[in-house]
């Protein structure tokens, strides 16, 4: 596979840089450098680009904006790795859903670790976009997806569904609660996203704040349930939906 990418940034030694280590990488194929985002903006408009080595500090239109912008174009939109000499843009970095954030001065060695992420995940993204046509073509009604992929720091793990216990919702994070691990895990997604991607045979809400897995459930009342030593509490708006599950249980 052959990621189309370009590079971005106000510095002309940075950006040659940035360039030369592009060529010299197998995998990735340069269609453009730019000094500014504006220009590259303009850029994106006419070519289709996998991956963009972007700059943060640059002047009319910094590289945390563009990124943002590029962000409403949803799937179709070129992931990102920032290249920056200020490690206090980490946070927005994630928040805009970077694949990794590469320190200046980088070597070839962490530009190519980076640039490896960009090429898994469209490997990942492609072998999905496979199964599920695929299994369209098989039974358009059958779920056949077992798992899930979600964002975790700067990486995309997959995640069995057989595994989850319950997912809490913060307010810009869910926490993911697995069988047989102490931590969980933390994605920047909303509660409503995962809800709409889990199956609703498996997984309900119960709470404005929790979706459980149904077959975790370890005891049950009218209004709350336990799974584990954890005790949630099932919220008034969800209790209609509840009642029904908790029918059969009676």
């Amino acid at each position: 596979m052959i990621l189309n990418c370009i590079a971005v940034d106000d510095e002309p030694l940075a950006l040659g840089l940035v360039c030369a280590f592009v060529e010299q990488t197998p995998f990735l194929k340069l269609t453009g450098r730019y000094s500014s985002a504006v220009e590259a903006l303009v850029g994106l408009q006419d070519q289709k680009v996998d991956l963009i080595f972007l700059d943060i500090q640059m002047p009319n239109l910094n590289g945390i904006e563009l990124a943002r912008v590029l962000d409403s174009r949803g799937a179709n939109k070129p992931r990102i790795i920032f290249t920056t000499a200020y490690n206090q843009f980490a946070l927005e970095g994630y928040k805009v859903d970077a694949l990794d954030y590469l320190l200046k001065p980088f070597n070839y060695e962490e530009f190519l670790h980076a640039a490896n992420k960009a090429l898994s995940y469209a490997e990942l993204l492609q072998r999905s976009v496979n199964t599920k046509a695929t299994t369209a073509v098989a039974d358009e009604h059958r779920i056949e997806d077992d798992y899930l992929f979600l964002k975790i720091e700067y990486q995309l793990v997959r995640i069995a569904l057989k595994d989850i216990l319950y997912i809490e919702g913060l307010k810009d994070y869910v926490k993911i609660y697995l069988q047989g691990t102490e931590k969980p895990l933390l994605s920047l997604t909303s509660l409503k996203s995962l809800e709409e991607k889990l199956p609703s045979k498996r997984f309900m809400r119960v709470h404005r704040s929790y979706i459980v897995s149904l077959d975790k459930i370890n005891s049950i009342t009218r209004n709350a349930l336990q799974i584990g030593k954890v005790n949630i509490t099932v919220g008034d708006q969800y209790k209609d939906a509840f009642g029904v599950f908790l029918s059969k249980w009676v």
